[in-house]
């Protein structure tokens, strides 16, 4: 390891060998704030994860066919690289085969994911780790130019975080390819899902420390022939994700999906749906509200819908299912306002259920549009935060 720079900024660099490890992770202990650590071209075979947490880092690499971080061999259970502090960098790397989540940030504000590839190299597998990139409980997070593929829950997933940009990332061979869960004001665009069993998901779930995700574009992403059978671990949330599903918005508020290529997605192209679970949170609210879809290029989808219902329901129309698919409940026990939705990209199939997850009660009908509320679309995103 060799340290040189200015005095306000060094650069510790780390070359492939013997003890890669321990140089690794010293590194990035050492660290201060300013400085970089540079990563060589090479394959580093790690036995533990990583970690970092000090301010105002830049972990880079050669680029992500270039430095290769694998976990293949990594005894421990937990991340490739976790990192717990502020306007951090990561860019231009690869992580392979962690046992855990590929890169995770907790708690870290201003987090830069640049130019990465996360992948399980031996496919889509239950024992796979959970997430590819993973920044939870954070504020501006910015995710650009990352390939994850084999995430056994979700690829690109950003949770209970706010004022999120996932933009020209692609998302192969997850359960779901990018997820937001449980966060405020996110703009995911000009991304590719292709492969997963879901393409783009927007939850918000109960007896979380943030609830009441809202605020999301969905726009200008590819999200094409979702068809890998999920093989999420059995009890994941995302476990219950029909394979073949282009974009699902699930329980959250002020979601706009426009101006998407959504095609090839055997379940549905796009479904807006309440959460079905049992809770006993009264501040939770599991239906999806104020939601907008429109101006979408879609293609052929929901001709093998694999959800509980579907294929008689589908039976039932004659052909496939619409576009897009919702389920149609508008009140529940507790929450007194109605939800509202603007769902132009017809024909809608509304199943008009009695309530969350009544499948068995379905009274399905198509129309061209359903719902005329007039719900202003969000204004970007904006990330302009001081940095190092």
């Amino acid at each position: 390891m060799v340290a040189a720079g200015a005095a306000q900024a060094a650069t510790l660099s780390v070359a492939p060998g013997p003890d890669a490890q321990e140089r690794l992770q010293t590194a990035l202990l050492d660290a201060k704030p300013g400085d970089t650590v540079q990563i060589a071209a090479g394959r580093y075979d790690l036995t533990d994860g990583l970690s970092l947490d000090v301010d105002g880092v830049t972990v880079t690499g050669a680029g992500p066919g270039a430095t290769v971080l694998s976990f293949k061999g990594q005894k421990g259970a937990g991340e490739g690289l976790m990192i717990t502090s502020d306007r951090v960098t990561v860019k231009d790397l690869a992580v392979e085969d962690t046992r855990g989540d590929g890169i995770k940030s907790k708690g870290a504000d201003d987090i830069r994911y640049l130019n990465l590839r996360v992948e399980w190299t031996g496919g889509p597998k239950a024992t796979n780790g959970a997430y590819g990139v993973y920044p939870v409980a954070s504020s501006r997070v910015l995710i650009d130019g990352v390939v994850v593929r084999g995430a056994s829950d979700a690829g690109i997933y950003v949770g209970q975080s706010q004022d999120i940009i996932v933009r020209n990332s692609r998302a192969e061979f997850n359960v779901a390819g990018i997820e937001i869960e449980n966060s405020m004001r996110a703009d995911v665009h000009d991304n590719v899902a292709t492969h997963n069993a879901g393409g783009v998901l927007v939850f918000d779930l109960p007896n979380l420390p943030q609830m009441g995700g809202n605020t999301t574009r969905i726009f200008r992403n590819r999200v094409v022939d979702n068809d890998t059978p999920n093989f999420a671990p059995k009890g994941n949330i995302v476990a219950g994700v029909p394979t073949g599903t282009g974009v699902m918005v699930m329980a959250n508020r002020n979601v706009h999906v426009f101006d998407n290529e959504i095609a090839g997605n055997q379940s549905a192209g796009i479904m807006v749906v309440s959460y079905t679970q049992a809770f006993n949170d009264p501040r939770y609210n599991p239906l999806p509200r104020d939601i907008v879809v429109r101006d979408n290029r879609i293609g052929r989808n929901g001709w093998d819908p694999q959800f509980p219902g579907g294929p008689e329901i589908a039976k039932a129309l004659g052909g496939p299912l619409p576009p897009v698919v919702w389920d149609g409940v508008t009140t529940v026990p507790g929450q007194p306002v109605p939800a509202r939705v603007r769902l132009a990209d017809g024909p809608v199939l509304n199943l008009n259920l009695p309530g969350p997850g009544r499948v068995d009660a379905a009274a399905p009908t198509v129309a061209a549009r359903v719902g005329d509320a007039v719900i202003p679309e969000p204004a970007p995103v904006r990330l302009e935060a001081p940095r190092p």
